[in-house]
């Protein structure tokens, strides 16, 4: 299993007001740390608008933004906590808006990785508890740890 969780990617308690602010600046850390071009930051947020990736699942609700796969030098995960919910739409229902407050960007390089890692990562959604401690994780490295451990 190649490791595409990186201490330089967790993000805990982001302060951001909007969805779109939290897309810009996980997208902006992928590109200024190489995993990605440049052309991804406004890639995410186009798709995004196209295609929403909020999950319909209880709290804290998780968003799984993602772009093409041509646009990533690394396969790696962005991963955030947010220190209060901003609202994506609802992937099944894009009327719906839901309050997100984890966000776990993928940026994936091969063209049928996307369904691999998401398989790994509904686990992790799927699991309420394991999300609570997320937004409660002390430390990037715990909640680094956290994810490791759902996903691995």
């Amino acid at each position: 299993m190649e490791d595409y969780l990186h201490d330089e990617l967790i993000f805990r308690d982001l302060n951001v007001k909007t969805a779109e602010e939290a897309l810009d600046y996980l997208a902006e850390q992928l590109f200024k740390k190489g995993y990605v071009k440049e052309e991804y930051i406004l890639a995410i947020k186009e798709r995004e608008q196209e295609y929403p990736t909020g999950l319909p699942s209880t709290q804290p609700a998780v968003a799984i933004p993602h772009a093409n796969y041509e646009l990533v030098k690394e396969t790696s995960l962005a991963i955030a906590t947010l220190s209060q919910a901003v609202t994506f739409h609802n992937m099944e229902n894009t009327q719906e808006k839901i309050p997100v407050k984890i966000i776990i960007m993928m940026a994936i390089s091969e063209p049928h990785g996307q369904v691999e890692m998401l398989q790994k990562i509904v686990g992790l959604i799927q699991n309420e508890s394991l999300r609570k401690e997320m937004i409660q994780a002390s430390s990037n490295q715990s909640l680094l740890k956290l994810v490791e451990k759902a996903i691995h």
